[in-house]
């Protein structure tokens, strides 16, 4: 094996490919090349970094440097600079918010310190279309062990122990789910990975899926033996085209290597995979609706009981997990339960992958121990909210989950705490959110997310979902009265219990946590025909005010729509008629001369 003083660890994950990460890996590889150092340096294209929000990525091994924000540009600098002269880049590496000083190697940067990786432990560090990369750091060798040393039941007993609970959003206990698939007597048996990832702000199976499909493939082959089952499919929605690329060339390259197919390390067990590409609609994630999808039918959740252990695909026991469960187990098995055990809290163990996003100031995937605090997690790892805004709220869960307030922070981020505030895990969406936020209209995004995704088969859902969602739009609006808040609260309640799937059984979370934390908020779009954090539209009016205006022209030079009408040097008007609310004039004026005012405040001209 050929050995190098250096490795450029360059991140390919969606979100960096994305800003041109494969432009920078070709610039560094001729680069490397025109300087003579291709047998001294290897570029390496991984998986997703984590910090997506600073790509394109490239971190320096074994030195540990880590440099952001890269342009093909910065490219012959950096190898002169790092790897002729062994003068690390300065200018090229990431600077914390609010300090001057960058911070050079990745592990002393508070995004990366805080964090457990587990699932993720091979994140940034191996190229996901090698095998034996991931093999080099402990890949397969939990199968090995499973299928030489231990029995079916064995590899129950052994998850069950663990703890593990489904990462896909219901947090059902796995080993219980394995057990009764594997004491149903029907044959054949099928394993199903759940990769259809719908929320909005979530990549969390994505980037799995991009970074070690071998993890993946590995822990369903483990899964397979436990319950006896001789085929799978691997659900992947559409939208993601490289995680798709890469789960095939894994499955590809562990049929070759005797991993996956017959007589599997010559144990005589036999199991085999197959990628199924999902439509694209939300509803499928839910375990029935993906089972209805895989036969090549509308994906349309069924009533349960029987469930899919009992009878699910084409009739027969079938198990569903989802991707970061799948990723988990060979880590259970290879390590053994008692260390899983130790992780997390009483009733919640190991970790959580969160995709972190809204307004923060380290926007990326992170994996924590159960258990951690909502203040950790936003201002230890997220770094805060930019621009000195103060912290409003943290929509968790996924579009059904719920949204909590600032008085939550310190709540333990755990399946039960969460459940008890009002949200829930789900499958990992972390959405952050400033005190510019309107929380009725957060509730109408969602509500109207979920109205559209809604299958139609449940009444309560199908029309629960819209009729929740009108009543929002219209208070956002200004046409809100005092009864809709109760009758908002009831629907939500009829529409959760009265719903058969998942989806709706969640869906009224947006609506019930907005107006548990934030009631205030709605009272004052009804009441005063005003939205506090200055959102929605029709209830806002932009004035200048006269003994503020210079006339300097700046706002009339913003304005889109040349609503604003006055001349140099004199007061300015805004033309209501021809205003389109984007406060574009509010952020030019220098002097504060323009002000929000609510409707009835305003003489339209």
């Amino acid at each position: 094996m050929k050995h190098y003083r250096a490795h450029l660890l360059v991140c390919a994950g969606t979100g960096c490919v994305s800003c041109g990460s494969f432009k920078i890996k070709e610039a560094l590889e001729k680069e490397i090349k025109t300087r003579g150092l291709q047998d001294e340096v290897q570029v390496v294209a991984t998986g997703c970094n984590g910090f997506c929000e600073r790509g394109p990525i490239v971190l320096v091994q074994p030195d540990g440097i880590f440099y952001q924000l890269l342009t093909v540009g910065d490219v012959p600098h950096l190898v002169e600079e790092h790897l002729l002269k062994g003068r690390p880049v300065k200018k090229l590496m990431y600077v914390p918010p609010a300090e001057k000083q960058p911070v050079p190697k990745m592990k002393d940067i508070e995004f990366f310190k805080h964090q457990r990786l587990i699932v993720l432990r091979n994140r940034g560090r191996i190229d996901p279309e090698k095998i034996e990369e991931y093999i080099a750091f402990d890949g397969y060798e939990a199968l090995g062990k499973a299928l030489t040393e231990m029995t079916p039941a064995a590899i129950i007993d052994e998850i069950l122990f663990s703890g593990l609970r489904g990462r896909g959003g219901a947090g059902f206990p796995t080993g219980k789910k394995w057990a009764a698939c594997a004491k149903e007597k029907a044959t054949p048996k099928y394993l199903i990975c759940n990769g259809d990832e719908g929320d909005p702000g979530a990549f969390m199976d994505r980037s799995v899926l991009e970074a070690d499909p071998h993890a993946v493939l590995e822990g369903m082959v483990i899964g397979a033996k436990a319950i006896g089952a001789s085929k799978g499919f691997v659900y992947i929605r559409h939208e993601y085209p490289l995680a798709l690329k890469r789960m095939e060339i894994a499955i590809t390259q562990a049929r070759e290597n005797g991993l996956l197919g017959q007589d599997i390390l010559g144990s005589g067990f036999d199991f085999d995979l197959e990628i199924v590409q999902g439509a694209g609609a939300f509803v499928s994630g839910e375990e029935s609706a993906l089972i209805a999808s895989v036969e090549g039918k509308i994906a349309m959740p069924r009533q349960r009981p029987p469930y899919p252990a009992q009878k699910g695909l084409w009739g027969k026991p079938t198990v569903i997990n989802n991707v970061e469960t799948w990723a988990t187990v060979p880590n259970i098995i290879r390590r053994g339960a008692d260390w899983f055990q130790g992780l997390g809290t009483e009733t919640s163990k190991g970790t959580k992958i969160f995709a972190l996003v809204g307004k923060i100031a380290n926007t990326g995937l992170v994996e924590v121990p159960m258990g951690i605090t909502l203040r950790e997690i936003v201002y230890g790892i997220g770094g805060g909210i930019p621009d000195k805004r103060d912290f409003k709220a943290v929509q968790i869960g996924g579009p059904s989950g719920g949204c909590l307030p600032a008085k939550l922070l310190d709540l333990p981020v755990d399946y039960e705490s969460l459940t008890a505030a009002g949200a829930m895990m789900g499958s990992g969406g972390m959405i952050v959110m400033d005190d510019k936020t309107c929380m009725v209209d957060i509730a109408k995004y969602f509500l109207n997310f979920l109205q559209d995704e809604s299958c139609g088969k449940c009444v309560s859902c199908r029309e629960g979902t819209q009729r929740m969602y009108e009543i929002v739009k219209g208070i956002t609006e200004g046409e809100g009265k005092e009864s809709d808040l109760a009758l908002l609260e009831e629907l939500a309640q009829i529409t959760k219990d009265a719903s058969m799937c998942g989806l709706g059984q969640t869906a009224g979370n947006p609506v019930l946590t907005t107006l548990r934390y934030f009631r205030h908020e709605y009272e004052a779009h009804i009441l005063d025909k005003r939205c506090p954090a200055g959102v929605c539209k029709k209830l806002i009016r932009y004035v200048v005010l006269s003994e503020k205006c210079t006339g300097c022209l700046s706002c009339k030079k913003a304005c889109p729509t040349e609503a604003i009408k006055g001349t140099l040097k004199e007061i300015h008007l805004i033309d209501q008629s021809k205003c389109i609310k984007c406060g574009a004039c509010k952020e030019a004026c220098r002097f504060e001369a323009i002000e929000e005012q609510r409707e009835e405040a305003i003489q339209i001209i």
